[in-house]
């Protein structure tokens, strides 16, 4: 059976037949017109602009249309993954609009970052005409294609065939992959012959735009074979980043129930169940690999994206399970053990409600105690640390943040150690938690959660971060106006501190200069340059009680936490050998 559904909304159904008949203002550029028709059909409603005088056609004729909803970034790497953090967080495509030039290359970063996650992002840049591409003028390179394979699509657009029939097709063409199984980020770039800020009055129901038709299949059908290779198997399922889909967690629920089936899970999935192994290093570190085949499952399926956990990856690479089943409909990332098998393109609720249905459940088999029981003594084993580590460090604040986030908070990571150390704490059901783990980069955590917030503004977001991270991306508090609904903690252990947790670079003679670049910045002073209020604590039993009081505030502010960065991979030592005595 297949189901028919509709993405974005008719114009006539927006704007009703007593609207349909008003004048706006908007751009005399015929493509930049027909090209917001398509927009609105296909329901694209957030536009992301960066100023500039290129891209003037397009901000005359969006900002003149009450149905988007247009923001204003200065800074385009900022304003990339601003657009990304509302995608990911409304999940439906957002538009960024530059000028031509460099502006569309500070787009790269998030364009990758959206390509790896399949976050459908619409790059809309302006350019100078044809002839005049390396000619010696100004703000002017070569834009065409210019993001290569990152991107689903590009199409470049000449200004003098704007009326052509065949423009329309292939804007309609390039915006499906905004919206299909595998999406992804499209480049759609604009030759522009001046004058570039001609008005005309435009009846708004002068161009009707399709709708893009989605066509979904419902029903899955799993092959005997497939059967088969699952019964009587010790099962485990690993869950990446952005797995969820709807229906999913209650299917993988169900399938967990039985005694053979484990699921490993990260928070930045968007899937839980107490039942679900949701801390895999704290777990995994307090295996006794003596008995290590009791561990290691038959059948491998994996679904979703990144997976953060670098303990796990090791563990499947060196112990191969007889069969890697991934299911995703890309085609990027899903042999993470360099061990696959078979590759399903399907929706992972519709793939374990159909196995769900066929009955092969196995509950002779205690697979799923023993993973638990390990996880659960773990867990205790984590609470009695702290009850004896009495440390100004990293791991001593991490363990006090999760303490008091508040139900139904949004959690934006930063990369390198923040993102790590969350995942050795339970994540809370009614709590989502995002990071870039698409590219893994340190740029743009900062206004990806910016974007976010604003996106969502009745819900409370945290940004967590580290002071390199958010040294790196502090333009992201330039956005104006600033989301009073997004707190930010900063970890602040003068330097990269991952570089003192991971083999390799901490016995280097470069460690310092190099790879911890350890600097003197100030981020309070920083903070306060664009105008933030901030409150900076160096004692871990002071900086409890400045928690509960920033959660209880309602005034936007940074907390920032002054940690020991030589006595920060001691702890997180004391502690992974604690859990190993579990």
């Amino acid at each position: 059976m297949e189901r028919n559904r509709i993405k974005g909304k008719n114009l006539n159904q927006h704007y009703g037949k007593t609207i349909a008949l008003c004048i706006m203002k908007t751009s005399d550029k015929q493509i930049i017109r027909n090209l917001s028709f398509h927009l609105k059909a296909n329901g694209i409603r957030h536009i992301v602009f960066s100023p500039g005088s290129r891209n003037a056609p397009f901000a005359i004729t969006f900002d003149n249309d009450s149905y988007f909803k247009t923001h204003v970034i200065h800074d385009e790497r900022v304003a990339g993954f601003f657009a990304l953090g509302i995608s990911q967080t409304l999940n439906e495509p957002v538009a960024l609009c530059c000028t031509s030039g460099s502006a569309v290359v500070n787009y790269f970063p998030a364009i990758t970052e959206a390509f790896y996650r399949n976050l459908p992002l619409l790059t809309l840049s302006a350019d100078r005409p044809k002839k005049l591409i390396n000619k010696g003028h100004g703000q002017t390179i070569m834009q065409d294609d210019i993001f290569g394979k990152h991107v689903m699509k590009s199409h470049s657009f000449d200004d003098n065939s704007a009326n052509s029939e065949s423009n329309n097709e292939i804007i309609q063409t390039m915006l499906k992959h905004l919206f299909d199984s595998v999406k992804g980020p499209v480049h759609l770039n604009f030759h522009l012959n001046e004058p570039l800020y001609g008005i005309v009055d435009l009846s708004i129901d002068e161009f009707k735009a399709e709708q893009m038709l989605i066509n979904e299949t419902r029903e899955l059908k799993v092959n005997n074979e497939l059967l088969e290779s699952l019964n009587g198997k010790k099962i485990l399922v690993l869950c990446g980043q952005d797995a969820n889909v709807e229906g999913l967690n209650r299917a993988l629920s169900e399938f967990n129930q039985s005694t053979n089936v484990v699921v490993l899970n990260e928070n930045t999935s968007g899937l839980y169940d107490a039942h679900f192994i949701n801390c895999i290093d704290r777990t995994l570190n307090a295996i006794d690999f003596s008995n290590g085949q009791d561990f290691i499952p038959d059948v491998l399926i994996t679904i979703g994206d990144a997976v953060i956990s670098k303990r796990i990856k090791a563990f499947f690479i060196k112990n191969a399970p007889k069969t890697h089943i991934a299911i995703n409909h890309s085609d990027i990332g899903i042999d993470l053990f360099l061990r696959l098998d078979v590759h399903l393109k399907v929706n992972p609720a519709h793939f374990f409600e159909a196995i769900n249905l066929q009955n092969t459940k196995t509950n002779s088999i205690n697979f799923e105690s023993k993973w638990k029981s390990i996880d659960l003594v773990a867990k205790d084993r984590l609470e009695e640390f702290y009850n004896i580590e009495n440390s100004n460090t990293d791991i001593q604040v991490f363990h006090l943040i999760n303490q008091y986030i508040e139900n139904k908070t949004i959690i934006h990571m930063a990369n390198s150690s923040v993102v790590r150390y969350m995942q050795l704490f339970d994540p809370i059901k009614t709590v989502r938690y995002f990071a870039n783990r698409g590219t893994s980069g340190i740029d743009g955590s900062m206004s990806t959660a910016v974007g976010s917030a604003i996106s969502k503004p009745r819900q409370n977001h945290v940004f967590i971060t580290g002071d390199i991270s958010f040294i790196y991306d502090s333009n992201a508090m330039w956005v104006s106006p600033f989301p009073s609904n997004l707190k930010i903690i900063v970890i602040d252990n003068s330097g990269g501190g991952i570089f003192r947790i991971i083999d390799g670079p901490r016995t280097s003679d470069q460690l310092e200069n190099y790879f911890e670049a350890h600097h003197k910045s100030d981020v309070k002073k920083i903070a306060e340059g664009f105008g933030f209020t901030s409150k900076v604590v160096s004692d871990h039993h002071k900086f409890e009680n400045e928690l509960i009081d920033f959660f209880q505030n309602d005034i936007t502010q940074i907390l920032i936490f002054k940690t020991n960065r030589t006595e920060n991979p001691l702890a997180l030592n004391r502690l992974f050998k604690f859990l190993k005595n579990a």
